[in-house]
């Protein structure tokens, strides 16, 4: 089965590549030489999950799937939420967790998720996947691994946020391993 995965974005690409089976072969964007920007200008996760999905298969024929995920913080009224990647402006953690940390500073209330949705276009039909883990917002960055928000995102009951973890610890239980768990079930029925 032919599939792109719809991201020019490494780091998921890899992570991805951890979790699926290696008989589902894929290729990213790049790998297709498609270097245009797709708008994201969805109001949900789905919704720009679907956007990235459509525009590819639209120009390739080619099954493809799509995700889009972010963190929604109860503190700060769901944001960053869909606005995650760009929150501080565009292609920058550094800045985004400075951001989310210094809006936090007087806040008690640290809880947050991470949320990723994929929708796979399949022969034309479009089918969705989400993963979601609860946790907290540290006080401080924790841990050089991974990556976005990773270093401030604790999962519920850790001590350690993902940052600190091994990429398999991590993939086992995050929003996007989770959400890639379904679809590979999914994929795995129709193989």
């Amino acid at each position: 089965m032919e599939l792109i995965f719809a991201t020019h974005n490494q780091h998921k690409l890899e992570e991805v590549k951890q979790m699926l089976p290696q008989y589902i072969q894929f290729k990213s964007l790049t790998e297709i030489n498609f270097n245009d920007e797709i708008e994201e200008t969805g109001d949900t996760f789905i919704e720009n999950a679907r956007i990235k999905a459509q525009t590819i298969y639209k120009k390739t024929g080619v099954n493809v799937f799509a995700d889009d995920s972010g963190l929604v913080i109860e503190g700060l009224e769901g944001a960053p939420g869909v606005y995650s990647a760009r929150y501080a402006g565009t292609g920058k953690s550094e800045d985004n967790i400075a951001k989310v940390l210094e809006e936090l500073k007087d806040i008690e209330n640290r809880n947050a998720y991470f949320i990723a949705v994929f929708c796979l276009i399949l022969d034309g039909k479009e089918y969705f996947f989400e993963g979601r883990i609860n946790g907290t917002i540290s006080k401080s960055i924790m841990g050089a691994d991974g990556f976005g928000y990773d270093p401030i995102f604790i999962p519920e009951n850790y001590t350690q946020s993902f940052a600190e973890m091994s990429a398999e610890e991590k993939n086992s239980m995050s929003h996007r391993g989770r959400a890639v768990e379904q679809l590979n079930k999914f994929l795995s029925k129709t193989n």
